[in-house]
């Protein structure tokens, strides 16, 4: 069976990020596509990382099980956190955590303290994981997929793609350290915020490195919601999904404009590539879900998101397969220009 080669770009997003663990499982078990770039961000630069370990060491099947016992590992991180559901939430089968007395206190003080303050000594649940799960040696040497971690440098406000060959567990911290949560990662010296804040993801990295002229997005963040927020959170989330979703629209809007003056024969073609963009959503289940259950790591939800993002592949390759190598599946006029 030919298989059609595609790069992916990962948004990030908490524990939604279990949503991308779903699509790529999906992409393995399908058996069509062949992946040669991805770019990740935060919790896409995490499923980035283990999904490529696990591929070096067994294939489509070794990239499945990777992400599944790392994704279980982030449930098993959580079971004693006093961060957790209401019974009411239980029992109405809400995911939303903000009844939670423990993240109603965590919310109010990241709001009045930062974490130099509440958190001097640097603890990170994460760290321990990533280092004990991703062997570095490893994805440094990896030929065969080209990898890109974006975190945003403090000072300059800048976007800093971080790329396979040089790959550090303090890259992927910093790729998905929330400022609000986590002291800065250094990196050389260099201070470093999520990767959202400047590209969730990039695309820019995948447009020259791979044959591959076909990026397929992964999306956790909605770009659009047709209801106005009416509570703090609500407002304060919408805030965070279009500041988080900024950098993706621009790189868009570039794609885009790229498209018109190929079509136009206003560039040359042997020096533009003309990117084929699609998407990967579940829009109609992602959106009703809270800002607060991006903190949920209960291993139900985890496997609800997971099974929504299989569903969302399996869509996308009914739909779209024949689309890749051929033309865009996303309508960027659309995506640039909604209002």
């Amino acid at each position: 069976m030919s298989k059609k080669s595609i790069n992916l770009a990962l948004q990030g997003g908490g524990s939604h990020g279990a949503f991308t663990w779903g699509v790529l499982d999906y992409l393995m078990e399908d058996g069509r596509i062949n992946v040669q770039g991805i770019s990740g961000t935060s919790a896409g630069a995490m499923n980035a990382v283990v999904f490529t370990q696990g591929f070096m060491e067994g294939g489509a099947e070794g990239a499945r099980e990777s992400l599944k016992n790392f994704w279980c590992k982030i449930s098993n991180l959580s079971m004693f956190s006093p961060i957790k559901r209401s019974p009411l939430g239980i029992l109405t089968g809400s995911w939303d955590i903000s009844g939670s007395p423990a993240y109603a206190m965590m919310d109010f003080m990241s709001r009045v303290a930062s974490p130099y303050e509440t958190n001097p000594f640097k603890f990170n649940p994460l760290r321990e994981l990533v280092e004990s799960t991703i062997d570095f040696e490893k994805i440094r040497a990896c030929k065969d997929i080209e990898l890109f971690i974006a975190a945003t440098n403090v000072r300059s406000g800048k976007i800093k793609v971080f790329e396979g060959h040089e790959l550090t567990a303090d890259m992927i911290l910093a790729s998905a350290c929330l400022p609000t949560i986590y002291q800065a990662v250094e990196v050389d010296g260099i201070p470093y915020w999520d990767g959202g804040f400047s590209g969730n993801p990039p695309l820019f990295p995948l447009f020259q490195t791979t044959e591959s002229q076909d990026i397929v997005i992964v999306q956790v963040n909605p770009i659009e919601r047709l209801e106005v927020p009416k509570t703090a959170r609500e407002i304060q989330n919408r805030i965070n999904e279009i500041s988080f979703n900024s950098s993706l629209l621009r790189e868009l809007r570039s794609i885009e404009f790229v498209h018109r003056l190929l079509k136009e024969n206003k560039l040359d073609a042997d020096h533009y590539a003309n990117i084929l963009v699609h998407r990967i959503e579940a829009t109609e289940k992602i959106n009703p879900l809270s800002a607060s259950s991006k903190m949920n790591s209960e291993w139900s939800f985890l496997t609800h998101l997971r099974d929504i993002g299989r569903e969302a592949a399996k869509k996308f390759l009914d739909e779209h397969y024949e689309n890749i190598g051929v033309e865009s599946s996303l309508d960027l006029e659309h995506e640039i220009h909604w209002s």
